[in-house]
């Protein structure tokens, strides 16, 4: 993560920052180009138009970390309503998921259970569950899940972010389970100790670990970056891939790169994140480009 990431991801856990971002019209705009709405009918709707655009999609509801039960049981409650929904409107979507969200920071098997569950549920409506990875205190419980439940059930995904520096094995150690997995960057802030901390280097991991995923049969490969140049080389292996990939990218970043994907005739997915708490997710995508702060300071003062 670069300086300009570590200094606006820093100010924007302050209080006041916080109060003015989710409290002001501007704040709220700069929400909307990234989040699909605070509900879920919402989130269905644009669904619907990227579906009709061409775009796959992957519902994301917010929200992080729940330390009791009722509200891992809420969490789960609504994903269960997300995959009816996607059944009842007929949506090309999948659902993506924290573990955390589930339970995991409470008791491991109460996240297992509901990850079962809505892995169940999906298999129903004809469609998968990822779980996405989250910061570093979680890599390896959620790497060890995901292992559980995919010998178990199958038609399940994962995130892995190329910047942690234990990335490499656990790619060769998921390749073997024959699912899908979602290769990205990584974007919560780590120590040097578990993870690469120049942009330079972190680029040169997803480009190495890239080629392994691409060159892997039995797999399901998603590439998630929004980077030209690591694009264009899912572009150069994808002659070369015996089997289905596809790209996968953020709902309202870099939208003229996804429409050149589409018109190329590759399958792209939108992240597509919906929710009342949005303001981690903002500061994660506020962090990653100046040009988003000045959008919302632009907006703030006229």
């Amino acid at each position: 993560m670069s300086v300009f990431s570590r200094v606006v991801t820093s100010s924007l856990q302050s209080r006041p920052l916080k109060r003015l971002i989710t409290g002001t019209r501007p704040g709220r705009a700069l929400a909307a180009r990234f989040v699909a709405g605070d509900t879920l009918s919402e989130a269905v709707g644009i669904a619907s138009e990227l579906n009709a655009k061409g775009y796959l999609v992957s519902l994301d509801l917010l929200g992080e970390e729940v330390h009791d039960e009722a509200s891992a049981k809420n969490a789960l409650d609504e994903y269960l309503e997300c995959l009816d929904s996607i059944d009842a409107n007929d949506l090309d979507a999948n659902i993506s998921v924290k573990l955390t969200q589930l339970g995991l920071s409470i008791d491991r098997d109460l996240a297992i259970e509901s990850v079962s569950t809505l892995i169940t549920r999906a298999k129903d409506v004809g469609t998968s569950v990822t779980i996405d990875m989250e910061d570093s205190r979680y890599t390896a419980d959620t790497v060890d899940i995901y292992e559980v439940v995919q010998r178990r059930h199958g038609n399940v995904g994962i995130a892995l972010q190329s910047y942690l520096k234990r990335t490499p094995d656990d790619l060769e150690r998921l390749i073997a389970l024959k699912g899908h997995i979602r290769l990205c960057k990584g974007a919560y802030v780590e120590p040097p100790e578990v993870a690469l901390t120049v942009k330079a280097a972190v680029d040169d991991a997803y480009a190495r670990q890239l080629k392994v995923l691409m060159a892997a049969e039995d797999v399901r490969p998603a590439v998630a970056t929004h980077d030209l140049k690591l694009v264009d080389l899912a572009r150069e292996l994808a002659p070369q891939r015996l089997g289905y990939f596809e790209f996968q990218m953020l709902y309202g970043v870099r939208t003229a790169l996804q429409e050149r994907l589409v018109e190329e005739g590759h399958p792209l997915r939108i992240y597509l994140p919906f929710g009342s708490q949005w303001y981690p997710y903002l500061t994660r995508r506020m962090a990653e480009r100046p040009a988003n702060v000045w959008f919302f300071i632009r907006s703030l003062f006229g």
